[in-house]
């Protein structure tokens, strides 16, 4: 979840106090990591309902193997006002508004339908301006595990919208901050991130009772805290054969991590996959997947890159938008990148499958 922007107004107030001019969020960071060998890069081509300044930058060859030469950019729904949670569910991709607090859907037909409302869960308690619902996997049987802001937990959702709670404490019984983003472990373990975006004041709420922004393991019922140095832990996933974890951080230093996993379940020292340098723009590292081929794709300042395992920046995809927050993979043959940035929703056809394309893990 981008925790810096709203989209509706003329100037934006991040969350560690300053504002920063709409016009500025969107420009192209070139070169932003030094180590990443990001500089301009080929021209992209667009679907008809596309903004046309929606771009893919071709910065290796290799990106021709991810994404085909003449895929599109296609704009599939808009007028939110910041989606964010993309999942494919049901045969349908399903994603959540985090400032309107309602979950949609845009089916077969290309029509785009509420599917629940305070989908975060809200309450009277005081919460931040972002209590919607938020990361989301569907599980082997079917249904969507997903992250309620307001509601600091983790609920099930079933097709008829049937809504239970699954992990809202910790194993000291405190409440979650407000979990954000969450995928499976090729055990069956669900991992999650869980920063005080959810909350009013965040890290400074009254009402944060774990002091700690952690990343969190829960399995058999036992949840535990696996990582817990990270400033603003956001998006979170794992390579093919499930032996590195990656994890980004959205501020004060924006980066993402990647760490070894053990056989028990704990993970090594993280180090860096990429860091973007400050000044901070109007958008931060924020949801990532991994593609069948291993490559990273990472929302971050100035768009989504793809990076391979070796940390080489293969492409960037960018939108008009103010902010690229998440990716899904989805459809029938799950080919289909969906990409929620600020008030939109895009799709783009891939030339490989997106890694679990369905969000299930088979194995469990």
């Amino acid at each position: 979840m981008t925790h810096t922007l709203r989209s509706s107004r003329r100037s934006l107030r991040s969350d560690w106090g300053f504002r920063i001019p709409l016009a500025c969020a969107v420009a192209l960071l070139a070169g932003t990591c030094a180590s990443s060998g990001l500089t301009a890069g080929a021209a992209a081509t667009f679907a008809q309902d596309s903004v046309a300044s929606a771009s893919i930058e071709r910065l290796s060859p290799a990106l021709d193997a991810v994404i085909a030469p003449d895929a599109k950019i296609e704009k599939i729904a808009s007028g939110f006002e910041f989606v964010e949670g993309p999942v494919w569910a049901f045969g349908e991709i399903w994603f959540s508004d985090l400032v309107g607090n309602k979950l949609f859907a845009v089916g077969a037909d290309g029509a785009t339908r509420i599917l629940l409302e305070n989908s975060g869960g809200a309450t009277d308690a005081p919460h931040s301006e972002y209590p919607g619902s938020n990361g989301a996997v569907v599980d082997r049987d079917g249904s969507v595990l997903m992250a309620q802001h307001a509601g600091r937990r983790i609920v099930r959702i079933t097709k008829d919208m049937a809504i239970t709670s699954v992990i809202a404490r910790d194993a000291q019984g405190r409440r979650l901050n407000s979990p954000n983003d969450m995928v499976f472990a090729a055990d069956g373990a669900l991992w999650f991130t869980d920063p005080a975006f959810g909350l009013a004041g965040f890290d400074a709420s009254p009402d944060k009772e774990i002091p700690y922004n952690g990343v969190y393991r829960w399995k058999g019922g036992q949840l535990t805290a696996v990582i817990v140095d990270l400033p603003n832990p956001n998006g979170i996933a794992f390579s093919p054969d499930g032996r590195l974890l990656y994890v980004s951080n959205s501020g004060p230093e924006m980066f993402v991590n990647v760490y070894d996993v053990k056989t028990d379940g704990s993970v090594g020292v993280g180090r860096r996959l990429i860091s973007y340098p400050g000044p901070r723009p109007g958008d931060v590292p924020d949801g990532l997947k991994v593609d069948s081929r291993g490559n990273i794709w990472t929302s971050g300042p100035g768009g989504i890159r793809i990076i391979n395992p070796q940390g080489k920046v293969l492409g960037q995809i960018r939108t008009p938008d103010t902010a690229q927050a998440n990716i899904a993979w989805g459809g029938k043959d799950g080919r289909t990148a969906y990409i929620t940035a600020t008030g939109n929703v895009y799709r783009l056809r891939l030339a490989a499958p997106g890694l679990g394309s369905l969000n299930v893990n088979q194995s469990r």
